[in-house]
């Protein structure tokens, strides 16, 4: 509640890029994250805001810029943290301008679970007690597509090589780029353990932008992240938030190939 007050006293654009950037210095994966959104939402905060900091939690955290600086350099690292966070606040953005509240599920719905500023906890041991319920409260509510959603993302990641990805990728041409957002989605991955995998198609001959519009999409966007979402959203919803950003990755992805020569 007080999180809401405070970012509903922000100009749209301040939220979302303030969202975004608490998501770039916090260490979750895309399904991780979920939690986090869903007591947002239930909170009250808007939508885009929301999305926002979903989008960007994933392509960018602290391991993240480590690995990445070790592996491509700082130019490529600190434009692809620029990019990160341009993306979930450009994304958010949009989302929150199409009014999409009426695709959450009834009981995420502010108007149905208020919160009041009279009924906070003043005291540590009964705001900690607060959040272990809530914390279970929403484990109840998604530990089941959690399950599914990462079991599948297993599935796919581990048994899809590389090799594979890069041949496919090489054979795309000028559409290589949303070849490899394609190929991306359906893996599940963070962004850390994905940067290897980026180097490998990089150094193999794969542009720089195309390696990291996989990266990207496999962080942010995953079939067990689209699973797990289904629990709080209609999939009419889910498929704007992955088409929307899906978008912006491969927009991303050819703005990358085209400054590689300045970065690398």
């Amino acid at each position: 509640e007080k999180v809401k007050k405070w970012v509903n006293k922000k100009n749209k654009l301040l939220s979302s890029f303030l969202a975004s950037f608490f998501g770039a210095i916090t260490p979750f994966c895309s399904c991780s994250s979920i939690p986090i959104i869903l007591s947002f939402l239930e909170a009250g905060i808007p939508l885009g805001t929301t999305f926002s900091f979903l989008i960007t939690s994933p392509l960018v955290n602290e391991y993240l810029v480590v690995i990445m600086w070790s592996l491509f350099g700082w130019k490529i690292t600190l434009a692809y943290v620029i990019s990160g966070i341009l993306i979930g606040v450009i994304s958010g953005l949009i989302l929150d301008k199409m009014n999409l509240e009426k695709y959450l599920s009834k009981d995420l719905i502010s108007s149905n679970k208020k919160v009041k500023e009279e009924t906070l906890h003043k005291f540590l041991k009964e705001r900690i007690h607060f959040g272990i319920n809530e914390a279970n409260s929403i484990l109840k509510k998604i530990w089941i597509w959690v399950l599914i959603g990462v079991g599948i993302g297993a599935v796919i990641h581990n048994y899809i090589p590389s090799e594979v990805i890069q041949t496919i990728v090489n054979k795309g041409g000028i559409f290589a780029v949303p070849i490899a957002v394609i190929l991306g989605v359906p893996m599940y991955g963070s962004c850390a353990a994905i940067v290897p995998i980026a180097v490998v198609l990089f150094n193999k001959g794969v542009p720089l932008g195309t390696a990291l519009a996989f990266m990207m999409a496999t962080a942010a966007l995953s079939l067990p992240e689209a699973v797990i979402l289904r629990r709080a959203m209609k999939l009419h919803l889910i498929a704007i938030f992955f088409g929307v950003v899906t978008l912006a990755i491969i927009v991303t992805g050819y703005l990358f190939n085209v400054l590689q020569v300045y970065l690398v």
